[in-house]
Parts: structure tokens; C-alpha cells; sequence
């Protein structure tokens, strides 16, 4: 999505006791600074010097001597890689080339036009313009089909989300001219937009789920998460929220002082949120709720899977370990260590590992890893579901080494992310290879956008209650998905067909309520079949319980 691609800034402020998970550059000493200049490491500095001026003569050499011509950056950056890898499993270089897409992960906003979009059979389709930006503006639709950006065909090309963000992104003020193709109309349209500041949102939606039960979903930790979770919070509690459904499933963390902040929002009375621990001191430090919280009293469940991981995981095992959430789901991903962006004189950046973080109790988030396999630890997730952990709880890490106590005194456990309350095994019930399919090449997506397209004043006239209420997706409408999904290449199989049928109709109506919508519609619609969901809804009594403290 043009606009879903998640940034992240260098910060360039002092140390903290709240630290960002992407740590200070006002802390790094003894960097390279210049083409000539170096500045050994004070614990090892005889065998660090000794060491760069080797790498220095090896390379000079093949600069002057080697029989071919050579592109020594490119083989400085692969030297740089693999010597990396002999570390941990976090600790990264970021060619320059590849500096800006990756920043772009966690930063607030970015310069463009302004759209959703995916790729269906080849084609750049407008999933939605974004609300108050330019695209909109300029009249760009859901659906419409982008054929043409200044003058260049990019249907039929091959081309990917990299090669739409290079096309589309921009400098606010410049504009880029895009050659339509719309249903309703038989000519090509070409449409002038200025690029401008896009917002985006790691709060993907909030509503309430009935008179007290609030839902809160974040997607991330960026550079605007606090902010748009207290206004998801606070106009929740306007509306009478009593018990909260915080979900962090997926969330792959980020920033740790906005998860840090997040977390002050739920615990009180000074209680530690997190500490982390490195070589030395020099990166050690203790955070503690600092401020009156807006919701620091009142049930609150947090929902936790494999793909919650950093920032998710602090936020989490503070409110576990302060007995302030019940969590539920399945065991986090397991990343428990600290990296610092340094920037490099050539505009490319190290992101170096220089602390553990740990939650109240003592528990080290990480989970294990031997230094030099990052093959075996990128493989753990898939391990996890080969060894049926995702179906049943994996009690051969509950073990009495590995056990921690909860501020009340309940039991918890270390040994590499954070182990739910209650546990959630993945429903994979309805799941098929042939809904699989209908996924992989967009039949759903591409069904319920035609949908909307054809019936579209109907159904911008109807409000959301009324839509999710009564709307149906009916028999028919199933047999033209199989039919689209026919012209798709996707071969009918009947037995697969029917176990996925109700949860098709589901998403179905969830992804035609987007197109009408957006989240606050697609995911209320959505959730009516996802279980771990359910599940969170069924657990406020116990979280009742454990903000009382009687558990």
C-alpha cells in the first residue's frame, strides 16, 4: 500500500531513561567519521586497528591488482553482511540505496499521492484514496485501474509495490500525471496530482464492540502511535468504554518510548515497565510509570500471537508482570534485543545490537539463538507450527529455571517471548488450499471491489449498522467468486469448497465493507469470524478478577 509502508527517524537526542528502541545517536563514539579517519575501540583497540588496517590493504589490493575490474563498494557492502552475520540475529547494515525504503517503515508520514492499492493479474488497482489527500482531490476512485504514470505503461509490465512507491512517491509539490482506466467510462482518463504529506496510521481501527467493551488494534509502534492511541482511547472512554480489547497481534514493534508510554496509560503507582541491560553501563537503564494513566483501573485483555514481536512484547510483559492485563493468544515472536542506528559516512547505516531488554520480573524477552545461524533462528516460526505449538501449548518452556513471579505472585515464564494467560490454539477449521488460492491471486479483493463498483450508491447509502446487519452474501454471489476465481486459474475442488463456505461469506462482506467503509467497517465484519477475538470477549471476567487483584 502507498501509504502503509511503516517509517522510522534517527533520533538525535540525549540518552534517556526512556529509550527508544532505536537508541540515540549522540551516544556513538569512535565511529568512522572520514574517508581517512579511524578511532579504534577503547576495550580492544591494538586488535580492532589491526584488524581495519588489514581489511584496508586486502581491499586496496584488489582495487589495483585483481585481474578483472571490480566494483569494491559493492564488495566492502558484502563484506560488511557477512561479517554481521557472525553476530546476532538483529544487528543489520542498510546499504544507502536501501536506506530510505527502510526508514520509511516507522516514520509518521511520508510525500505522495495518497492511495491504497494492489496488483491484480498484472494491474495497478485503486484500493481506496486516502481520506483529505490529493488523490482524492483530484478524483481518483476505489477501483479505477492506474495504466499509465507520466506517459509510462505499468500494466502488463511485471511490476511490483517497489516499483509503484518509486513511480508514485515523490517531493510534496511535484506532480505526476496518471493515465486511468474506469469502468463507468470508455476512454482513458489522465488526471495531474500534486504530490503532498500523506499521513499514515499505526492504529488501524478502534471501535466499541458493545456498551462497555472497547477495541483498540495497533499495527505498530511509529512515530505518531502514541498519539493516535490516546485519541482511539479517550473517545473510547467517552462513549462509555468500562473493559478493554487491546490488540497487538501481528505487531511487529518499533518505537519502545511510544510503547513505553502506552503501557504508562494502564500501570500506575510507579511500577517499572521495562529495563534493559548491556555491555557495561552504558546502555543500562530502568523505565517506570511516570504519569496518571487514562485507563490505569478496569478489565483489560491484550491479544498476543507469533507476529508480536519488540516493542508489542514490552507492552505486553509489563502489563502482565504488573498483573495489570490478562493476555491471551499464543507465545510472541521472542525479540528481546536493543539496536542503536549509526549513520556511515557514505549515507548507509549499521543498526548494532547494544542491550537486552527485559520485562519487570526478569524475564529476557529474547528468544535463543547461536551467533552465525540466523538461517535456523529465521526458521523458529515455522518450527513452531511443525511442532504443533500454534494447536497446543509448549510446555516443555515451563520449566522451573525459566519461572518468574508476577507482582501479585502468579507464575510466568522466561525462555524467549511472552507466554499468553490463556492460550488460543490457530483455528485452521475452516482453512483450505483452495481458499488459499482464492487469496494468492486476489480472487477475494478483486470480487468484492467489482462488487462495490457495481452497486456502489446502494451501498454508500446504507449505514454501517444496517450493512452489517443485514447484508448477505449470497449462494450467487459465491458461484460468481468461483467463476472469477476459474478465469483466475484457480481449479475448482468442491470438498474444499465447502469447509471454507461460511468463512469465504465472511470475508467476503468484511472486504466489500472496506471498499464502503474502510477499517471501521472491515474489521467489526471480520471479527465475527476470528476466534482468538471471541476468545479476548470471554475473558473479562478473569481480567475483572486480576484488576481487583483476587486471582
Amino acid at each position: 500500500m502507498e501509504h502503509g509502508e511503516e517509517n522510522r527517524r534517527v533520533r538525535n537526542t540525549p540518552f534517556q531513561v526512556r529509550l527508544p528502541l532505536f537508541v540515540s545517536m549522540a551516544l556513538v563514539v569512535g565511529l568512522l567519521l572520514g574517508a581517512t579517519m579511524f578511532a579504534p575501540s577503547t576495550t580492544n583497540p591494538q586488535g580492532t586497528a589491526k584488524s581495519y588496517l588489514k581489511f584496508r590493504d586486502i581491499l586496496s589490493y584488489i582495487d589495483r591488482d585483481y585481474v578483472d575490474t571490480v566494483n569494491v563498494e559493492e564488495l566492502t557492502d558484502y563484506a560488511i553482511t557477512k561479517m554481521l552475520e557472525k553476530l546476532d540475529p538483529h544487528t543489520a547494515y542498510i546499504p544507502a540505496d536501501e536506506l530510505a525504503m527502510a526508514r520509511s517503515y516507522l516514520e509518521g508520514d511520508f510525500e505522495g499521492i495518497g492511495v491504497e492499492f494492489n496488483i491484480f493479474k498484472d494491474t495497478i488497482y485503486v484500493i481506496t484514496p486516502l481520506s483529505g489527500g490529493p488523490s482524492e482531490a483530484a478524483g481518483i476512485q476505489a477501483g479505477d485501474k492506474i495504466i499509465k504514470v507520466d506517459g509510462e505503461t505499468v500494466a502488463g509490465i511485471g511490476i511490483n509495490n517497489e516499483g509503484v512507491f518509486k513511480r508514485l512517491r515523490g517531493p510534496k509539490g511535484t506532480k505526476v500525471n496518471l493515465t486511468i482506466q474506469r469502468n463507468a467510462t470508455k476512454k482513458p482518463l489522465v488526471l495531474t496530482i500534486e504530490r503532498s504529506k500523506i499521513p499514515t496510521h499505526s492504529v488501524d481501527v478502534s471501535y466499541m464492540v458493545d456498551d462497555k467493551t472497547g477495541y483498540i488494534k495497533v499495527s505498530r509502534f511509529s512515530a505518531n502511535t502514541y498519539q493516535e492511541f490516546m485519541t482511539a482511547l479517550q473517545a473510547l472512554r467517552e462513549k462509555g468504554m468500562e473493559q478493554l480489547l487491546l490488540d497487538l497481534r501481528g505487531n511487529p514493534g518499533g518505537y519502545m518510548d511510544h510503547a513505553i508510554r502506552m503501557a504508562d496509560e494502564f500501570i500506575d503507582d510507579n511500577k517499572m515497565i521495562v529495563y534493559t541491560d548491556g555491555k557495561g553501563t552504558r546502555y543500562d537503564s530502568k523505565t517506570f510509570a511516570q504519569r496518571k494513566g487514562v485507563f490505569e483501573e478496569g478489565p483489560l485483555v491484550v491479544l498476543l500471537d507469533e507476529g508480536s514481536a519488540s516493542a508489542s512484547e514490552i507492552v505486553a510483559g509489563a502489563l502482565q508482570d504488573n498483573d495489570r492485563a490478562l493476555i491471551v493468544g499464543r507465545r510472541s515472536f521472542g525479540k528481546g534485543l536493543v539496536q542503536m542506528p549509526i549513520p556511515l559516512n557514505d549515507g548507509s547505516e549499521l543498526r548494532l545490537t547494544i542491550s537486552r531488554y527485559y520485562t519487570p520480573s526478569g524475564r529476557s524477552i529474547q528468544k535463543p539463538y547461536k551467533q552465525g545461524d540466523t538461517e535456523e533462528y529465521e526458521m523458529d516460526i515455522l518450527h513452531r507450527f511443525e511442532n504443533g505449538e500454534y494447536f497446543h501449548p509448549d510446555s516443555s518452556l515451563l520449566v522451573d529455571s525459566l519461572k518468574y513471579k508476577t507482582l501479585a505472585g502468579r507464575a510466568v515464564y522466561g525462555g524467549g517471548g511472552i507466554m499468553p494467560d490463556v492460550f488460543v490454539p490457530r483455528d485452521t477449521t475452516a482453512l483450505s488450499e483452495y481458499l488459499s488460492q482464492l487469496y494468492n491471486k486476489n480472487v477475494i479483493r478483486e470480487y468484492s471491489l467489482n462488487y462495490y463498483q457495481k452497486h456502489k450508491k446502494e451501498l454508500e447509502k446504507m449505514p454501517f449498522e444496517k450493512f452489517n446487519k443485514n447484508f448477505e452474501v449470497t449462494d450467487k454471489m459465491l458461484q460468481e467468486v468461483v467463476q472469477t476465481a476459474k478465469a483466475s486459474g484457480v481449479e475448482y475442488n468442491d470438498g474444499q469448497f465447502q469447509r471454507s463456505k461460511a468463512l469465504l461469506r465472511n470475508h467476503l462482506k468484511a472486504f466489500i465493507a472496506r471498499s464502503v467503509y474502510g477499517n471501521d467497517g472491515f474489521f467489526p465484519v471480520l471479527h465475527q469470524s476470528d476466534e482468538e477475538f471471541l476468545q479476548g470477549l470471554k475473558h473479562f471476567s478473569r481480567a475483572q478478577s486480576l484488576a481487583a487483584g483476587s486471582m
